[in-house]
């Protein structure tokens, strides 16, 4: 085996870390002493593992405290000569406590990378319930409109499509006892750029609108269904696609749905 190949082949490693048998130390120690080219390379492994130790010193306190209980000093490594067998048992327990402080440093990384781990599993529980709750909150809000909706007073009014509008349609459920309509807008589009829903109150003779509101957030609800306060005496309901903001008067041209409130006996 050429010089080369015995500097690839992993022994100076193993020589450092002090995992040979006397006999290959032995020989390690002649390579050494005959090739400056194996010398250069056992330095420069000692020198990669002193800097090693220096980053693990870096990264945490605690290896502080950990490398003086290995006693590993801070003194420069010198050159390597042909060592007698006490230098070689002092430089083996010195390498050793290397080794094990690199070892102490992963596993510390280690329980760090898992506390972040667990951080963010912490934080994705909090995500969790955060939606749980707000699930429960919509249930129970649905829970209460649908108790409104059974309520055995309540009055249904249908709005049918008008005009070119005619696949458009509407319900409005209507509360007197609280002054209250419950429209299920289900049936209508999103509102275009710069457009509202606006929802309208009618007496029919004569012909009166009384805006009772826009609906703003109409393209982001899911289920479509509004409570809208209702204080007259209405005898019909519209919606009419206005410009953002609402109007004062209803824009016929608009108009999308109508419904006339039956007489009742």
């Amino acid at each position: 085996m050429d010089v080369k190949e015995y500097i690839v082949s992993g022994i100076l490693e193993l020589y450092v870390a002090g995992k040979l048998s006397e006999l290959e130390n032995q020989e390690v120690d002649a390579m050494i002493t005959s090739h400056p080219e194996v010398k250069r390379e056992v330095e420069e492994i000692e020198m990669a593992i002193v800097k090693l130790t220096a980053a693990v010193s870096t990264n945490s306190n605690s290896f502080n405290s950990i490398k003086d209980q290995l006693s590993v000093d801070n003194t420069p490594v010198k050159s390597i000569a042909p060592k007698s067998n006490n230098n070689w048992i002092s430089y083996t327990g010195w390498a050793a406590s290397i080794l094990l402080a690199s070892g102490l440093f992963y596993t510390y990384q280690n329980n760090q990378n898992l506390q972040d781990e667990l951080k963010v599993v912490s934080q994705d529980n909090e995500f969790l319930n955060s939606e749980i709750e707000n699930v429960q909150e919509d249930l129970a809000s649905t829970e209460n409109v649908l108790q409104q909706l059974r309520d055995k007073d309540i009055i249904t009014i249908p709005l049918g499509g008008q005009g070119n509008f005619d696949s458009s349609y509407a319900k409005v459920y209507w509360n007197k006892k609280d002054n209250t309509i419950y429209l299920d807008a289900q049936g209508l589009p999103d509102a275009p750029a710069g457009k509202v829903w606006q929802v309208w109150s009618l007496t029919l003779n004569p012909l009166t609108p009384t805006s009772l509101g826009t609906i703003d957030d109409f393209n982001n609800d899911v289920d479509k269904v509004f409570a809208i306060a209702n204080e007259n005496e209405s005898q019909a309901f519209g919606i009419t696609l206005e410009p953002t903001g609402g109007s004062e008067s209803p824009t016929m041209e608009q108009l999308h749905t109508l419904g006339i409130v039956a007489a009742t006996p």
